[in-house]
């Protein structure tokens, strides 16, 4: 199927009362033009499938049952149903929102049937041309391996450009946000799927072809009552081909639109900051909050309000629970998960809870660790903690995955999950997932096919990550309900599992485990993944390696400046450490604080982006509200860096108007006019390597 997002006419003026943006590359009407096309004529929903042996390119060759159209606080919306045949419906579920002209749908699939339906394969999500000449894809890679590199590929005269994600955790190796250039604009897209995923751009003659499935390998029956779906597709079209303005479109849809919540009055995120105790209890931690006891954190909390270095948050990670069999686990915490009862050797009686509100009434709030779907030693789960072993497949060594796409599985689950967290004034519901799936899936796909012998290859993963999207709803409602956090701090070994539906329920406190190295990676980090992902965190350390708690007087100011994002996570040995220095400790985190506000504003990059081990350059970017006109500059010379000093050109600021630029090291004052600093520039100088300098812009009264 092709369909040409071109400009079409206008059907009917919208009315809604929601604002435009205001911003020069804004394309509504391309957005509108969009969702009327999809909605209105089934041959052009830019989807495509095989059932029964027929392909499907739209759903022109289906039954149109019902079409309704609203208004939402939003925008429009659209559900249409369609009849396949006496066994399946399929149901079109399409937004607009009227603000940024961002076009979004999902299809489902149905078996209304009392029978087993005809088979289901080879669902693509997404295939649509985009016209206009000079196609090409800008993104980046996911996590692990590629540490979300950077990449800028022409399509034309070039081979097409593949990925395939295949082990289950949708964003470690590659990413499934993709920023699509054509003609005098571009379309900035992101596929909704936290499992396995596929997406092919080729050059065409009249455009950009881009296909893309999730849920890969799909060739399944539907069983009656049974529904799959399409990931999420999400476009938001721009105008002119500028990285920054498309990239800042993006994060200001993203950050209003995209993500949670901070609680039940729905009061928007702001940035926050997190501590760890965990490092320093005095006894060994091998990960996690493995050494944290009943009698270890009391002088770590004293000593912060002492110093007044309280986070908003007190991070508590994995190793605070009993192993299967009910015992202490001083060390694997990593074998021993499942239980989801608390270790009450480490913690007796309330004591844990004490310790949260003893938090709380600091001004603390607490998060606390969980990976839901993996288990070891089912027997014993079965035994002593009502686990069925039918919801457990094995992964590898001493884990097991249980089935998400199971009710019962869920309730389970679900249960363990709120009865810690009410029991023990946890405010913050983190979660972990340090396995691939995808052989788990495979194996419950064949005990399905052998049951019922008939193809069910990939049922498994497509309700799993229906029931992963549920219970983390469920999840969300119930600490609505209970006047706890309403966003999901989002964690797969890292940056694994953050498609774009996911973050409509999470943040990640942590895009990566290998943040917690060098500043350089950071850095590299920072000026390709917040182009996507506007809310997240890393550390504040720079270590050799992941889980090395390093002593000394603490982070330098090039460290933490390099960490400016808008999750702080502070992670040092507070009182065990007779080195660190809280002065230095204060004035880092003090500056944080001051430029906050900005870190979710528009950002500018004023140097291309370097691999993760590159220290040879500058890295210099800004933050810039368009709204205030403010703006701070961050700018790093790396550590093998030979050059002295680098002029930068803030463009993003008014020709006409007058600025007082600060150096906050040095306090030095500049008057200059928006003019000459689009023009002459700022020249930035650091006479030593392995330095940084930030300069705060402010409108001239």
């Amino acid at each position: 199927m092709r369909l040409r997002f071109a400009f079409l006419l206008l059907l009917q003026a919208c009315t809604a009362a929601v604002p435009r943006s205001d911003r020069p590359n804004f394309d509504y009407e391309r957005g509108q033009a969009l969702f009327e096309e999809i909605t209105s004529s089934p041959g052009s929903i830019p989807v495509s499938f095989t059932y029964g042996g027929k392909d499907y390119s739209g759903l022109e060759d289906a039954t149109l049952l019902s079409r309704r159209v609203r208004e939402n606080r939003q925008g429009r919306e659209a559900t249409l149903v369609f009849k396949l045949d006496d066994a399946v419906e399929a149901r079109l579920e399409a937004r607009l929102n009227h603000e940024f002209g961002e076009v979004e749908y999902t299809l489902w699939f149905e078996n209304t049937s009392s029978a087993p339906s005809p088979v289901l394969e080879k669902i693509k999500s997404v295939s649509a041309v985009f016209e206009g000449d000079s196609a090409m894809v800008r993104g980046c890679l996911g996590d692990h391996e590629n540490y979300f590199r950077d990449y800028i590929t022409p399509l034309e005269g070039a081979p097409a450009l593949e990925f395939i994600s295949g082990s289950g955790r949708a964003t470690h190796e590659y990413f499934p946000y993709f920023d699509l250039v054509h003609g005098d604009g571009g379309t900035l897209t992101a596929l909704g799927w936290a499992g396995t995923w596929n997406a092919r751009f080729e050059a065409c003659g009249d455009g950009l072809h881009y296909d893309a499935g999730t849920c890969n390998g799909f060739e399944s029956v539907l069983l009656p009552g049974e529904k799959v779906r399409t990931g999420l597709v999400v476009m938001l079209p721009y105008k002119g081909r500028d990285r920054d303005a498309a990239s800042n479109l993006w994060r200001e849809w993203f950050l209003k639109y995209n993500t949670p919540r901070y609680d039940a009055k729905g009061t928007p995120l702001k940035p926050f900051s997190t501590s760890f105790f965990a490092p320093d209890t005095g006894l060994p931690n091998s990960d996690g909050s493995i050494s944290e006891r009943y009698f270890t954190w009391r002088r770590t909390l004293d000593v912060l309000i002492a110093q007044k270095m309280l986070t908003d948050f007190r991070w508590f990670d994995a190793g605070w629970y009993f192993s299967p069999k009910g015992e202490t686990c001083p060390k694997y915490w990593y074998e021993t998960i499942g239980s989801w009862q608390l270790d009450t050797v480490k913690w007796p009686g309330h004591s844990f809870r004490e310790s949260n509100e003893a938090c709380h009434k600091a001004g603390m709030k607490v998060l606390l660790w969980f990976e839901k779907e993996s288990v070891t030693d089912v027997e014993s789960l079965a035994a002593y903690h009502g686990y069925d072993p039918s919801w457990a497949a094995h992964i590898r060594k001493s884990r097991y995955l249980s089935n998400l796409g199971d009710p019962a599985c869920r309730d389970w689950i679900f249960g363990k999950i709120t009865r810690i967290m009410k029991d023990n004034a946890v405010d913050m519901y983190r979660e972990d997932n340090n396995v691939d799936p995808i052989g788990a899936w495979k194996q419950f796909d064949a005990r399905e096919e052998e049951t019922c012998n008939l193809p069910r290859k990939g049922i498994t993963e497509n309700k799993f990550i229906q029931g992963h999207y549920e219970l983390w709803d469920r999840i969300i409602d119930f600490c609505a309900r209970n006047g706890k956090c309403t966003f999901i701090d989002n964690c797969a070994s890292g940056g694994g599992r953050l498609d774009i539906e996911s973050m409509r329920r999470s943040v990640p406190l942590m895009r990566s485990d290998a943040d917690r190295t060098t500043t350089a990676l950071r850095l590299s980090m920072t000026t390709s993944f917040c182009r996507w992902i506007p809310f997240h965190g890393a550390n504040t350390k720079e270590a050799e390696e992941q889980l090395s708690f390093t002593m000394g007087k603490g982070s330098s100011k090039y460290v933490t400046r390099a960490s400016w994002l808008p999750i702080y996570n502070i992670c040092e040995v507070f009182t065990h450490n007779p080195e660190l220095d809280y002065d230095l400790l204060r004035a880092t985190f003090g500056e944080w604080k001051r430029y906050r506000h900005l870190l979710t504003a528009d950002m500018h990059f004023f140097t291309p982006w370097h691999e993760r081990d590159d220290r040879s350059g500058w890295t210099a970017f800004a933050y810039h509200d368009r709204k205030t006109d403010e703006a701070v500059i961050a700018a790093f010379r790396q550590e093998d860096c030979p050059d002295s000093t680098l002029t930068v050109r803030p463009d993003f600021l008014t020709a006409d108007a007058s600025y007082i630029l600060t150096n906050e090291d040095s306090a030095e004052t500049l008057a200059l006019t928006g003019a000459e600093l689009r023009t002459r520039g700022l020249q930035l100088f650091l006479p030593e390597a392995k330095s940084s300098v930030i300069w705060h812009i402010l409108p001239a009264e």
